[in-house]
């Protein structure tokens, strides 16, 4: 199971209109930002999440019972966002540790939250329960096809945007966005995935050849959570050669307190890590790369940016 340039491609004349085309910012020479935390809910999600009711609804397959969805926060706000929209109910699981400001703005948009377990995993059983007895659409937050598809049209935007660029920075958790991306990039551009140490998914995969389970757990845990690789985002990046950086715990922190304090902009830790390779040097571009960093994610508590 996989997805092409053909899926993405699909996927952005289907959403077209329902996502935003978010800017791109040149912040030093060879640096752009790409700043998805512009999107609808504050995250990239609503790309892949239209995409899947859009193509659902188009099969016959998205009825009254609506939508079941697990998340950390994000895709649970993308699935919500969604389903109201399209005029269908939205049930979220998400963990008991959930960030108060997601779990609010879930509510905000209607859904019917349910809180379970300490992690994406525990959350993620619940909502396959909630699908069974219901026959809801469950809506993946990073492994199904018309997901990565979405979120692949970030890829499109960006060679439409930036004159030209040599690698593409994303943050990993369990894979979507970085597979859509690379996948819509093509041979255009590397892109390499940043993961927190404490959650190394593609990492992990990379290393043992496969998904592999693993502990999760660190600042970025909310959005960057889950405890392995999606199957989709590991073919993919066999296909197109992802690589994997792992970057600390400080490096994250400091990261989301210079894109504030530097930048304005105000973002979770999971979306300061893939600047924080740039940042804290664990990436470095050679002479004349021109280097695209994803920040794709906005839902935090302000008063906690220092």
């Amino acid at each position: 199971m996989t997805v092409n340039v053909e899926d993405v491609r699909a996927a952005a004349e289907r959403i077209s209109g329902r996502v935003r085309r978010t800017p791109v910012i040149e912040v030093s020479p060879g640096v752009v930002f790409k700043l998805e935390l512009l999107q609808h809910t504050g995250s990239f999600k609503p790309r892949g999440a239209f995409n899947r009711l859009l193509l659902a609804k188009e099969n016959g397959q998205l009825t009254g019972q609506g939508v079941v969805a697990a998340s950390g926060g994000n895709a649970g706000l993308a699935s919500a966002y969604a389903a109201r929209e399209l005029g269908v109910p939205a049930r979220i699981f998400v963990p008991v540790n959930a960030p108060a400001p997601k779990v609010a703005k879930l509510r905000t948009l209607g859904a019917e939250v349910v809180q379970v377990g300490n992690e994406y995993a525990e959350a993620y059983a619940a909502a396959l329960i909630a699908r069974d007895e219901t026959d809801a659409l469950l809506v993946h937050a990073f492994d199904q096809p018309e997901i990565v598809a979405g979120q692949g049209t970030i890829g499109l935007e960006l060679l439409e945007q930036v004159d030209a660029f040599d690698t593409v920075l994303v943050a990993v958790g369990g894979g979507g966005l970085v597979a859509g991306i690379a996948t819509g990039v093509g041979d255009r551009a590397k892109v390499i995935g940043v993961e927190p140490v404490l959650a190394p998914d593609l990492h992990r995969a990379l290393e043992a050849g496969q998904p592999v389970d693993g502990p999760v757990g660190g600042v970025a845990a909310d959005s960057l959570g889950s405890r392995r690789l999606g199957d989709i985002a590991f073919a993919v990046a066999q296909r197109e050669g992802i690589g994997s950086l792992l970057v600390e715990e400080e490096a994250i922190i400091t990261a989301r307190r210079k894109l504030w304090h530097d930048y304005h902009l105000a973002v979770e830790h999971g979306a300061a890590t893939a600047f924080a390779a740039l940042d804290s040097g664990v990436y470095q571009p050679a002479a004349g790369e021109r280097v695209v960093v994803l920040v794709c994610g906005a839902n935090t508590d302000p008063a906690t940016l220092g």
